[in-house]
């Protein structure tokens, strides 16, 4: 008898606003709008400005985390934002070892990070540190733990981590 090993099932929630259609696209999944219990993995897709305050036009990665905690339980965020002169994301820099990805070149590049990064995160990187450790190495694969990942898909931000989270648990 042969045994089938088939993927697994990525189930992608969100309002329309945040393209969950897109996410489940980019991901392998498939946009659900009721709650399947046949998931082996779900995405939460959260757009910041849907939600928080109509009149605000901008809103960003820390708005969506607020939601989030909000609604379900707490997050944890291993990846934090950084912006251009602009204002606009144009890298993540890593919690756990401070390393940063910049998607503002093509490929994106990673680096370690600058010393005034380091000071500016330092209190969120411990916070994040002491959660992971509290909560062991393998809570995110064991669904103890939920990263918040900051993700504009059309930018490359973020889907090269979320990747990684995918592959972490064999999906």
């Amino acid at each position: 008898m042969q045994t089938q090993i088939t993927k697994g099932v990525i189930h992608v929630y969100g309002h329309a606003s945040a393209e969950p259609e897109l996410v489940a696209k980019s991901f392998g999944g498939v946009f659900a709008q009721e709650v399947h219990s046949d998931s082996d993995l779900a995405i939460f897709a959260i757009n910041p400005s849907a939600g928080v305050d109509q009149e605000k036009q901008e809103a960003d990665f820390d708005d969506a985390v607020m939601i989030a905690n909000r609604v379900f339980s707490a997050m944890a965020t291993p990846y934090l934002v950084l912006h251009d002169e602009a204002g606009l994301p144009i890298a993540l820099i890593s919690l756990a070892d401070l390393s940063i990805v910049d998607y503002s070149t093509t490929p994106p590049t990673s680096r370690m990070s600058d010393p005034e990064h380091k000071t500016l995160v330092q209190e969120f990187r411990d916070e994040y540190l002491e959660l992971v450790q509290a909560s062991g190495e393998q809570a995110f694969a064991a669904g103890l733990l939920f990263p918040a990942i900051p993700l504009w898909i059309e930018r490359g931000i973020g889907v090269d981590i979320v990747h990684g989270y995918i592959k972490e648990l064999n999906l």
